[in-house]
């Protein structure tokens, strides 16, 4: 019997049979995915294959290939990743310019990361209406350069229900996923799409203004139109995986768009002579934002700090 996994919960994967019965599933024995060390071999949003017994459980058999997934760093195992869901037809990344702050290091790293998975996201920019005149400046220019470099970009208002309909149109009938760091209004946002669905909801921290962790493990909730949402855990950073050094200008659109009219093939936009992208930033053709979170990923090595 085939089916969808729509829950972790670390030990059980509750999936979603073919005619429509959640069935609680573990893993059968030794079951591990080729050529992917990683903290789960099944992830929400798998199709898989399943056998009942007799208690009315069932084992995992077999994962289908999967069209994509979106993976990063272990938080807590550095020799492990971490993959977030698989099968998204598209991701929203929800962002903050305060309460708490969402930087464009986090955002950049992000984008990188689906961009080598393949992965289309948008951003959703929340909390438009506790922001003062300068952090709405700053929102407004960081969705122009998002927007021109082909990010499409919201401004939504979970708690006032602002541009809760357009959002809505834009996820019918499609898997999709919602990530950010904690706090940026996830859970809000989600009850309001799907006021059913009874998110739990946290408080911003007054440690340095941090989110509090409300989801532990990933889920899938059904929208009632069509489609469903993936709601996943809060996370801090992002760690990138399997990304060499000199490929990770690919994932930028942006750079990789000039990296073309570099001198050397091999030009990594450091300090090369004819560098192309080095040319655009000072142009103001590539953001200086853009440019240094390239700068930070090619220095940091994908250190425990952006996990």
């Amino acid at each position: 019997m085939n089916g969808l996994v729509i829950k972790n919960t670390g030990s059980w994967y509750l999936v979603r049979t073919e005619d429509g019965r959640n069935i609680e599933c573990k893993i059968k024995g030794n079951f591990r995915l080729k050529g992917i060390r990683s903290t789960s071999p099944v992830v929400v949003g798998d199709k898989v294959s399943i056998t009942i017994n007799n208690e009315g459980t069932a084992l995992i058999t077999e994962i289908k290939d999967r069209t994509n997934y979106i993976i990063r760093k272990s938080p807590n195992l550095s020799k492990q990743s971490h993959i977030i869901a698989a099968n998204i037809d598209l991701c929203f990344l929800v962002v903050t310019i305060s309460q708490p702050e969402t930087s464009t290091v986090f955002i950049d790293r992000f984008l990188a990361a689906a961009e080598a998975y393949r992965i289309p996201v948008n951003l959703i920019f929340n909390k438009i209406d506790l922001y003062n005149e300068d952090e709405t400046d700053y929102m407004n220019a960081l969705i122009s350069l998002y927007d021109y470099i082909g990010y499409p970009c919201l401004k939504i208002s979970a708690l006032n229900n602002k541009g809760i309909d357009q959002l809505y149109e834009k996820i019918k009938d499609k898997v999709t996923l919602f990530s950010g760091h904690s706090g940026v209004g996830k859970s809000t946002l989600l009850n309001t799409l799907i006021p059913e669905a009874n998110v739990k909801t946290g408080a911003i921290s007054d440690y340095h203004q941090k989110g509090v962790h409300t989801t532990t493990f990933s889920e899938m909730i059904e929208l009632s139109g069509g489609g469903f949402i993936v709601d996943t855990p809060g996370i801090k950073g992002f760690g990138m995986v399997g990304m060499k050094r000199e490929e990770i200008f690919h994932f930028f659109p942006d750079i990789f768009r000039f990296s073309k009219e570099c001198r050397f093939n091999n030009c990594l936009h450091l300090n090369e002579p004819g560098c192309a992208v080095q040319k655009a930033v000072e142009e103001h053709y590539i953001s200086e934002s853009r440019y240094k979170s390239y700068l930070n990923m090619m220095d940091d090595d994908f250190e425990e700090k952006y996990r």
